[in-house]
């Protein structure tokens, strides 16, 4: 199977919950799906947060489950709790994603929700849930470098 150059999704937006569990799809996050000629995303519960994926990114995380051992456990655990979890949820004219009651409730979505551009993702997040995990990875990334230097050095001009 062949890809094209995979969908960025970059940036933190709040948004309002309608009654009716839409949440507004940021405008730059729709452009990027409408590039990839995507009108829906594939939601899964991840974390403490809801992932939605554009479909060509997420038949990449399948093909990837599918090449786990599937005799192991732990395999088919992550398997069955992603795939399980997972809604095809189409994006209507207003750009908005319905999401559906089970997820809402799984990720303690409320009226207001952060949405998150995770690289080929993107994040849906109850706020207090979101400032919690930032205040807990500041903490862990001022007490780790994780073998990570940031900003990168400059190459050397050769």
């Amino acid at each position: 199977m062949e890809y094209s150059q995979p969908t960025v999704f970059k940036g933190t937006y709040r948004h309002r919950v309608d009654p009716k569990g839409r949440i507004p799809v940021p405008a730059a996050f729709r452009r990027a799906l409408a590039e990839a000629k995507a009108a829906r995303v594939v939601m899964t519960q991840f974390d403490q947060c809801l992932a939605a994926y554009p479909p060509e990114e997420w038949a990449r995380l399948e093909e990837q489950l599918a090449q786990l051992p599937p005799f192991s456990a732990a395999s088919k655990a992550l398997t069955r709790v992603v795939a399980s979890r997972a809604v095809d949820c189409d994006l209507d004219a207003q750009g908005r994603v319905l999401v559906p009651p089970a997820l809402r409730q799984a990720a303690g979505l409320g009226r207001e929700a952060i949405v998150i551009g995770v690289l080929n993702r993107f994040e849906v997040w109850a706020p207090e849930r979101w400032e919690s995990f930032v205040a807990d990875a500041e903490r862990a990334l001022d007490d780790a470098s994780l073998g990570v230097e940031w900003p990168p050095s400059p190459k050397p001009n050769r």
